[in-house]
């Protein structure tokens, strides 16, 4: 599967009655029916490691584009309406300020060790707390309530798998709780956030603004509200678009394909 096609239901499913296994490209499984695969016989594996230094990275992009207002300074250099450079014309600093990571599994871990480089102070929130000497090595500080990492955060980074738990993880109450000159960061996927009540809170200068790499739907239709702010950055949901990782990506599964149809040990069996 790429980009989540062919869509995987019942009646692909038994119109393939010697199919052993379904490759995933990325790491989020949101798009698959597990309980369907697993009654058909049919064994799950994904790429998860493959995409977590590229999506991390960029998780950290869009954390400085969005903080030095890059996509509205590149607007300014080049209209050719510009006459001259506004002396107030400011963003945020990175560098010393508080970011907050909800999910802190591998690509979470790999945003903390590039965020200790800016000398960030880092707090967590996680379903299990990481080992001391994990937090140690990123000065990170584990956030019990999702709560008091929001009430913190100068830039909240969203890196969790969606499942019926994390749907919509931020709304209305959770953007409230932000801090008016903060930032949010979504490189997880569209849904942990109600899009609506983003909206809302970037239109009322509730929270600072928005980066996101992941929407739902994917494209937004081009009417969509998101769309005509200006406190937000958008990005086609490219957080491991590399020419190495994709091909990695594909070498993954490739390999648990070849496991799956040989009765060996699947690599990244999704159990």
């Amino acid at each position: 599967m790429w980009y989540h096609k062919p869509v995987i239901n019942e009646e692909l499913l038994q119109s393939l009655p010697n199919l052993k296994i379904v490759a995933s490209s990325g790491v989020g499984i949101d798009h698959l029916d597990l309980h369907l695969l697993s009654s058909y016989g049919v064994k799950v594996a994904n790429t998860p490691f493959a995409v977590s230094t590229d999506t991390a990275d960029f998780g950290m992009a869009l954390m400085l584009a969005s903080s030095r207002r890059l996509v509205e300074g590149y607007q300014m250099a080049v209209s050719p309406d510009t006459e001259y450079f506004p002396a107030n014309w400011l963003g945020a600093e990175v560098s010393g300020a508080t970011l907050g990571i909800v999910g802190m599994g591998t690509i979470g871990y790999k945003v903390a060790q590039r965020a200790k480089a800016f000398e960030m102070k880092i707090l967590y929130h996680n379903r299990n707390r990481r080992k001391k000497e994990e937090e140690s090595a990123v000065g990170a500080v584990y956030c019990k309530k999702i709560d008091d990492l929001l009430q913190q955060s100068d830039f909240v980074l969203l890196s969790v798998t969606l499942t019926p738990q994390t749907h919509k993880l931020i709304g209305k109450r959770e953007l409230e709780l932000m801090k008016p000159t903060a930032t949010l960061i979504n490189i997880s996927r569209g849904l942990v956030v109600d899009q609506d009540a983003l909206v809302e809170a970037l239109q009322k200068k509730v929270i600072k603004a928005a980066a996101l790499d992941v929407t739902y739907p994917e494209p937004l239709p081009r009417d969509h509200p998101l769309l005509k702010l200006k406190n937000i950055i958008i990005t086609p949901h490219i957080g491991s678009a590399t020419k190495k990782t994709r091909r990695v990506m594909m070498e993954d599964m490739t390999e648990s394909i070849q496991a799956g149809l040989t009765g060996l040990p699947i690599p990244n069996e999704v159990l």
